[in-house]
């Protein structure tokens, strides 16, 4: 610890600590205009100003560190003189457009001006400031009102990792400029601007910043579920905001939180309930349902009646959809899009280490030795993982591993970049296992410890044919080798897995050789973790509120506990149920007659085509959703439902966080909560009257689950979030997973996937996101598109076993020869319809059109 004295007060703090810091701590207030915390000090504004006993020149408190001894003075008339001489240099030449500029009220350079007292310019330039920068989409930039502070080239660099924001030019005609090509449009450049220079271009002119009210909840777009503040006027929401004190994402945000707003104020969104296309009153939309739902159950059974629900759902809402359909209409026939991913990792994780999501907390990335990126784009999928790894490898010592069929943003950061082919997961996987052992890189004791069939481990490590895996994964033996030093060298490991593992056929084995690895390389012990991705909001929440025929809330086996629930909600629980594909084929061959799809669409499901034929084969389809599609179309009841802005409840984070919505504006026209909607369906079809409300549902949930421990949802701050019961592995509870099955890819392959700037189907009614990606492309490399003789902007024709699509081509460096690309996010662009069943790859042909 180093000791020193401001303004006569003494403090001690650790070595390296910058004065500025050391005085906040004493509750001395230096001001600043460049200072961010969460980035590396700049000393450029110099408001900061300090005297130091002993020192002729006045140093920047930000960025002088502190010394033994010495004596600081933060106030004295020196100070304020110098400081106000500094404020006018900065003035100088910018603009009094305050009226006008959307940083008004909120605008740092203003406070600062009024706090040290600045009324008057003493000082006169030429002004060579560039014009208005107005060709960059969503975010406009104004150099006259630039203080070059640079916390938007810091926070772009240090936090973000685009490196697109750059100082260009020099002297005072220095300006912020932007490389387009790599920029992530997060609005967090517009977020730490402390003037009007970054300027949100959707909100511009909208309102003023005193007249929102500010609400605060969660982004649900991703299973990060950054916290965030709603800002409304009326009955609108005008922008997203986020504070860096007191949230997990400390104040960041990525394209889909800040400027994906949009499709909540959409024209476009569903108000009243229809019945065949044609608006009705909710009385007769229930009771078509109600009474169609008695009549088949009556005619066929409760069978011929199914529903898929949505991680778009809160835990609530989940937990009521599952109730609904078992208790009240009396079949499991229940399912969502999980099961064509996370439920196949969460299954392959609780079989091999009783884990059930995440092992740990996001935030624990920034501080490991080693990650371990397989199969997962954490850019697209959890972007506040990204900036956890990057925290890990780029602002402290950490190592990278980026295991993946493409190339993506994090490669650039990586010590190993492992380009495996198609399909080889699960021998890579195996192959870095034999590998830890034969270099001595495992921990026998730990091992002894906590694996139950440590014999089984060994035995099948030994059969793992090293020679072979370099074939069937195209890397090379040093490749490998360096790669597990990385991981058996490092005290803390960290391994991100995501949707190119789940997603495929084989996700639950690919999975589970994820999960052996996690055993081997000690990610489950210290400070490491194990981090499952799915790009959905609250797929964590759904999931634990049993959403799946075989687990009840809680992830409790259904033929085992369905006597508890029973008891419980006073009823007779059904046996057996069919899952998502499963009711898929019964509703093909006419013996389901009903399906409730409630915040779903199954144009986003693999093999779309064969989904959208089957349901118009149905009896009666309810779709419950916010916005028109396709499935809407073909709907004999649609269901308005709401946004996560006019909602409360809960959703759960994908390392284990739950954290509270709480609605910011009333629903839009007539639509309703979902809960609601589900609460009314149960009362009708019971026949009994009942009033859910949030705390009563989460009450039940507690007495029947052990999901969450008593500090959830105490008191009046709801909007703080709480941790669910934390995964603490016990001695022999480790199974290393038995995997005998691979796959050899082969021919031209289409991986499908997430887009960079979209998050599910939703994202693509926002304005913001389609500026930046207006349309779903199909990838490909130079040289395949070399071989087809197909430029950038070509149609291209793809055609599988289960259907063909067109749509126009990028050619992308990130994919390697007989790879293509092309995100699911775009309904237009039908890339579903040529995924087989339960799978997120397959072979195509090509044409040019």
């Amino acid at each position: 610890m180093v000791s020193l004295t401001i303004d006569g007060n003494a403090v001690s703090v650790p070595k390296g600590t910058m004065i500025l810091e050391a005085a906040r701590q004493l509750e001395i207030q230096i001001p600043t205009l460049c200072w961010l915390q969460k980035i590396s000090p700049t000393g450029a504004c110099r408001i900061c100003a300090v005297e130091i006993e002993g020192i002729d020149r006045t140093m920047t408190a930000c960025n002088t560190p502190v010394k033994a001894g010495i004596v600081v003075t933060t106030q004295s008339e020196k100070l304020t003189r110098i400081r106000k001489q500094i404020m006018e240099l900065i003035l100088i030449n910018h603009p009094l457009d305050c009226p006008v500029c959307d940083a008004g009220g909120e605008c740092e350079l203003q406070n600062t001006c009024y706090d040290l007292g600045v009324n008057r310019q003493e000082f006169e330039a030429e002004d060579v400031n560039p014009g208005v920068i107005d060709h960059w989409p969503l975010i406009q930039q104004v150099p006259s009102r630039c203080v070059m502070c640079e916390k938007c080239v810091k926070v772009c660099h240090e936090v973000v990792g685009a490196n697109s924001l750059f100082v260009n030019d020099k002297g005072d005609k220095a300006f912020i400029d932007k490389n387009l090509e790599s920029c992530e449009f997060c609005g967090n450049c517009v977020a730490v601007c402390p003037t009007g220079t970054m300027i949100s271009k959707p909100f511009k002119f909208k309102a003023r910043p005193w007249a929102l009210r500010k609400v605060p909840s969660v982004c649900t777009y991703c299973p990060s579920q950054c916290q965030i503040d709603i800002n409304v006027q009326g009955n609108e929401v005008f922008r997203i905001t986020s504070d860096d004190a007191g949230t997990t994402n400390n104040g960041n945000l990525c394209i889909g939180g800040f400027f994906g707003y949009g499709y909540i104020n959409s024209s476009k969104r569903l108000t009243s309930p229809l019945r065949d296309g044609k608006a009705v009153s909710w009385d007769s939309a229930l009771e078509t349902v109600t009474s169609t739902i008695e009549r088949i159950r009556q005619e066929s059974g409760a069978d011929a009646l199914a529903g898929l629900a949505s991680p778009r759902l809160t835990n609530e809402e989940n937990y009521l959809f599952q109730k609904l359909f078992r208790a009240a209409i009396g079949t499991n026939n229940i399912d969502s899009e999980a099961r064509f991913g996370a439920l196949r990792a969460l299954s392959a994780l609780d079989k091999g280490l009783g884990l059930r999501g995440a092992s740990n907390l996001i935030s624990a990335i920034g501080d490991v030795d080693t990650v371990l990126v397989f199969g997962a784009d954490p850019t697209a999928e959890a972007p506040a993982v990204d900036w956890q790894i990057q925290r890990a490898v780029r602002n402290k010592d950490g190592k990278l591993i980026v295991a993946n069929m493409r190339r993506i943003k994090l490669t650039q950061f990586a010590n190993s970049q492992l380009s495996y082919k198609p399909g080889s997961e699960i021998a890579l996987a195996d192959g870095l296992g034999r590998l830890l052992v034969n270099r001595g890189l495992i921990d026998e004791d730990y091992l002894t410890r906590t694996v139950a069939n440590l014999g089984e481990l060994k035995d099948q490590l030994a059969a793992v044919d090293l020679e072979q895996v370099v074939v069937t994964t195209g890397l090379s033996l040093t490749e490998l080798e360096a790669a597990a030093d990385l991981l058996g060298k490092a005290d803390n490991v960290a391994i991100v897995f995501g949707a190119d593992i789940t997603k495929s056929s084989l996700g639950t084995a690919r999975s589970a050789a994820i999960a052996n690895l996690a055993i081997l390389s000690g990610a489950l012990r210290g400070q490491g973790g194990l981090y499952p991705l799915d790009e959905k909001g609250n797929i964590q929440g759904l999931l634990d509120m049993g959403v799946c025929p075989e687990k009840l809330p809680g992830f409790q086996n259904y033929a085992e506990h369905k006597a508890k629930f029973a008891k419980a909600w006073n009823c007779q629980l059904p046996s057996g149920g069919k899952d998502a594909e499963g009711i898929l084929q019964d509703i093909e061959t006419g013996e389901i007659r009903f399906l409730y799809l409630a915040a779903t669409n199954p144009q986003s499901f693999p093999n779309s085509g064969r989904w959208m034929k089957a349901l118009q084969k149905l009896e009666m389809l309810v779709v419950q959703d916010i916005l028109p599609t396709e499935v809407t179309r073909l709907a004999n009841i649609v269901l308005p439902g709401v946004s996560f802005a006019e909602k409360s409840g809960s959703v759960t984070s994908l390392d284990q966080r739950v954290r509270s919505l709480e609605q910011a504006i009333r629903p839009v026209g007539d639509s309703r909560e979902d809960w609601d909607i589900f609460a009314e369906l149960y009362g009708r079809l019971s026949k009994t009257p009942l009033t859910f409300s949030r705390s009563s549902i989460l009450t039940e949930l507690s007495s029947l689950t052990s999901l969450y421990g008593d500090v959830c949802f105490t008191g009046s701050d709801r909007h703080r979030p709480c941790l669910k019961q934390p995964y603490r592995p016990v001695d022999k509870n480790l199974h290393f997973q038995l995997i005998s099955v691979n796959e050899e890819a082969e021919g031209l392959q289409l991986l499908s996937g997430k887009s960079s700037s979209h998050f599910g189907t939703t994202s693509t009614w926002a304005s913001g996101p389609l500026e930046v990606e207006a349309e779903g492309l199909i990838q490909i490399s130079a040289e395949d598109a070399q071989a087809a003789g197909i430029k950038d902007g070509d149609q291209l024709k793809l055609t599988s076993t289960t259907g063909s699509t067109t749509g126009k081509v990028l050619i992308s460096g990130t994919l390697p020869q007989g790879l293509l690309f092309a995100p699911y996010n775009f309904t237009e662009l039908g890339i579903q319809q040529l995924i087989p069943d339960g799978d997120n790859r397959t072979t195509v042909q090509l044409a040019k059109v």
